[in-house]
């Protein structure tokens, strides 16, 4: 397999192909989808929510959140609990909800049995930090968006996703890796005003949601590490603090 970064202890690949890739050979997952699933799965985590991550274009969601127990939710605006993440905010405490992604939510469900969290900018410092004592070697994925035929499309927003994390994480980082982190660190002065003005952001604010783009561009002001738990995202955090 010349994709998998073996050589290195911190790796970085887009999308599903890349968790194929470079997934089976990490001890940690973590999963940078930034302008919706992570930011909404850190915001609703952080209110002590379970969230199931779900494929969006999979009609049987509706029967799993039944299964589970859950709320299905869905796209900003559809309700008012969506994949808009500073509607979470308002969650009830202890909510169980489904939360269909055709980025971050459809890696997620591929991560397997490997210890796999959420990233994004609000939570990086957090969630390195735990990654750190979960394994010696861990791969940042970057979720990206899609073209209209459904292929991955690589977005901004995630690279430097990726990178704020990676920046934080010890060991040998593979080219990949380097690159992201040394885009982030380039860049951060203008995170904010780079993310605003991505093609990504364009029809979230278009739709009258240019507040959940500031939101997830908000650095390290979250200690939430949403963790994978028999398929769902708890606060790894906050177990830890109770035990």
């Amino acid at each position: 397999m010349y994709y998998d970064q073996h050589c290195f202890d911190v790796r970085c690949e887009w999308g599903e192909k890349g968790l194929e890739a470079i997934g089976p050979g990490s001890d940690v997952i973590i999963i940078v989808d930034v302008l919706s699933f992570s930011t909404t799965v850190d915001a609703a985590v952080s209110r002590g929510a379970v969230i199931f991550p779900y494929a969006s274009d999979d009609p049987s969601a509706a029967e799993f959140a039944e299964e589970k127990n859950a709320r299905l939710v869905g796209k900003r605006g559809a309700d008012k609990f969506s994949l808009s993440p500073r509607g979470m905010l308002e969650l009830p405490v202890g909510s169980r909800l489904v939360l269909p992604s055709q980025n971050g939510g459809a890696v997620s469900r591929r991560s397997g049995a490997k210890a796999t969290l959420a990233g994004c900018f609000r939570n990086r410092r957090a969630v390195a930090e735990y990654a750190k004592n979960l394994g010696g070697t861990i791969a940042v994925i970057p979720c990206g968006e899609r073209w209209e035929d459904g292929t991955l499309r690589p977005s901004v927003e995630d690279w430097l996703g990726a990178g704020a994390i990676i920046e934080l994480l010890p060991g040998d980082h593979s080219p990949e890796a380097r690159a992201a982190a040394a885009s982030f660190g380039a860049l951060r002065p203008d995170l904010r005003k780079l993310v605003e003005e991505s093609a990504s952001s364009a029809e979230v604010i278009e739709r009258g949601y240019a507040d959940d783009v500031r939101f997830a561009t908000e650095l390290d002001c979250s200690d939430c590490v949403p963790m994978l738990v028999d398929g769902a995202f708890v606060d790894a955090a906050r177990m830890a603090r109770t035990k």
